[in-house]
């Protein structure tokens, strides 16, 4: 890409906001959240009733498996045109919304509402596009989503996109226009969610939000920034809802061939609804996702990982230290700098290797005292990885691809992002 074609990576939307509504009814979580507390939905469920709302056009996750679901599906899409013969929606025409979203914890996560350029996502291994993700895409999970939004008339977004702006020149700055702005929502989220308000862009501040994308996308300052050379550049990694935003990518190139040239230029599906957020945000807390192996010798695993990693060693004193534990017994790994730009890379590329070779299994734990406890037994070795410096994200999934699947966890399940703002996609 040009650098003046980055300018159209992110760009704004004809926004679709609901008018009339009790808007803490009308926004629920992701759908990817409380998989396995199907109370939570049940309360969610009550507490909405029959006021519009989002959850009517959206299905929890873990209903993708009940027999029903091909039901459940067309009555999401026909809630969708409901609400729009109903005219419950307000366009807010070639806008982005400027978001201020305080957490249960009181911190504030900032971000941009817009639209994303699907033709510049790319979520497969290995890839050099624009846009990528952060962890490994399971396609397992994309057959429901796909069969939600194709031929749906509207979408609506949960998808947090990451961007590495460590001067914050996109996002903060807008914190100083918004009382210039027309403020298009404050309200509480339910479900301990906290608060959001969110602000209309507009005008001067979108040619504003452009060249700041622009700018971070300047080959020179990417370069120089990640200490690397003629490397095709990252500007946005998928941080929160990349099997969504795949979903959207999968329908398009679906869509693609059915369409003239000129078509595709401007087809609305040729976009996404995702909200911009920086990774040098002081309110993102990055969690590293524990490891715990079963039906392994600990011991003969912990010399293989040393064999694995040349220049490693027991102790102290490497770029990456990963503890270990297996019944009474704990010790720490140490891996060179070049073993990976994160140590959950590192040890995942090991683990995938080795564990299928020898029969065990890995389960995925949160929580430090969890490993030490399922690693008590025999025939069991934990991993207690180090904090993930968000810094080095980026060029992680530069370097080395998308991380796997199960890496990280983007704060709390009250944290994540509400489905609130919709676009046509017809």
């Amino acid at each position: 890409m040009e650098k003046s074609d980055f300018r159209e990576l992110f760009i704004p939307a004809d926004i679709l906001l609901p008018t009339g509504c009790d808007m803490k009814k009308w926004s629920v979580v992701a759908c990817d959240q409380h998989t396995s507390e199907p109370e939570y939905w049940e309360r969610v469920d009550n507490f909405v009733g029959g006021a519009p709302s989002t959850l009517r056009m959206m299905l929890p996750e873990h209903t993708y498996k009940y027999p029903n679901i091909g039901e459940l599906i067309s009555n999401a899409k026909a809630s969708m045109a409901r609400y729009e013969a109903d005219g419950i929606f307000k366009v807010y025409e070639s806008s982005y919304i400027y978001v201020e979203r305080e957490l249960y914890n009181g911190k504030l996560r900032r971000g941009i509402v817009g639209a994303i350029d699907l033709e510049c996502y790319d979520y497969t291994d290995g890839t050099k596009a624009a846009v990528r993700a952060t962890e490994g895409t399971v396609v397992e999970k994309l057959p429901i989503r796909i069969k939600l939004r194709e031929d749906a008339p509207i979408e609506l977004t949960h998808v947090l996109v990451l961007v590495d702006d460590p001067d914050m020149t996109l996002i903060e700055p807008l914190s100083d226009e918004k009382n210039s702005m027309q403020k298009l929502y404050d309200f509480e989220l339910m479900e301990k969610g906290g608060h959001i308000a969110g602000y209309r862009i507009t005008g001067e501040l979108i040619e504003r939000v452009k060249d700041a994308v622009a700018a971070l996308a300047d080959s020179k300052r990417f370069n120089g920034h990640y200490g690397l050379e003629d490397e095709p550049i990252m500007v946005f990694a998928t941080g929160d809802g990349n099997h969504s935003l795949a979903t959207a990518k999968h329908c398009w190139e679906k869509l693609k061939p059915t369409l003239s040239e000129e078509e595709r230029k401007t087809h609305p599906a040729r976009y996404a609804l995702v909200e911009i957020v920086n990774i040098r945000d002081s309110s993102l807390e990055f969690q590293p996702i524990n490891r715990v192996v079963f039906d392994v010798d600990p011991e003969a695993m912990v010399g293989a990982m040393l064999d694995y990693f040349p220049d490693s060693h027991l102790g102290h004193g490497g770029d990456h230290e990963i503890c270990f534990v297996h019944g009474d017994h704990t010790g720490i790994i140490s891996l060179p700098k070049d073993s990976g730009a994160l140590a959950i890379g590192a040890l995942s590329k090991f683990l995938d290797e080795y564990v299928p070779s020898v029969g065990g299994r890995i389960d995925f734990v949160h929580g430090d005292d969890v490993v030490v406890k399922l690693s008590q037994k025999p025939g069991r070795l934990g991993f207690v990885l180090p904090a993930i410096d968000k810094s080095s994200l980026f060029l992680s999934i530069i370097q080395d691809g998308a991380l796997p699947r199960k890496t990280f966890s983007m704060g709390s399940s009250n944290d994540k992002r509400f489905y609130l703002e919709c676009r046509r996609i017809r």
